[in-house]
C-alpha cells in the first residue's frame, strides 16, 4: 500500500490543522494505521494510532485530549484532527500502515510509512 500525507502548514498557538493520509490499493481496511513524527535533532515518535475496524484509538500522552485519529475506510483515509496546537507540536508528520500492530508505539511493527507533512506551530 502507498500512503500520500498531507494537510500540514504554519499556524499560530492554539490553533488546528487536519491531517489527511491518503492510501492506495483495495486493502487500506485491513490495515492498522498511525500517525509519528520527528522534530529537528530527535527521534521519531509516536502520536496516535487506530485499529483496521476504527473501533480502538490510542495516543501519546502529549497529545491526549488535543488530537483525535479517525479514518474512512470508504475513502481509503486516515484522518488526524489537531486542536490547540502548542510550538512542542512542531514537526513533521508521518503516517504509517500496520498489517497488525501489537505494540501501536513501535516504529518498527508498521510496515508502510507515507512521505511526511510539516507542522510548524509558533507561538
Amino acid at each position: 500500500v502507498q500512503l500520500q500525507a498531507s494537510g500540514g502548514g504554519l499556524v499560530q498557538a492554539g490553533g488546528s490543522l487536519r491531517l489527511s493520509c491518503a492510501a492506495s490499493g483495495r486493502t487500506f481496511r485491513t490495515y492498522d494505521m498511525g500517525w509519528f513524527r520527528q522534530a529537528p535533532g530527535k527521534e521519531r515518535e509516536f502520536v496516535a494510532a487506530i485499529s483496521f475496524s476504527g473501533g480502538s484509538t490510542y495516543y501519546a500522552d502529549s497529545v491526549k485530549g488535543r488530537f483525535t485519529i479517525s479514518r474512512d475506510n470508504a475513502k481509503n483515509t486516515a484522518y488526524l484532527q489537531m486542536n490547540n496546537l502548542k510550538p512542542g507540536d512542531t514537526a513533521l508528520y508521518y503516517c504509517a500502515a500496520s498489517r497488525a500492530v501489537v505494540d501501536v508505539s513501535a516504529r518498527d511493527e508498521y510496515d508502510y510509512w507515507g512521505q511526511g507533512t510539516q507542522v510548524t506551530v509558533s507561538s
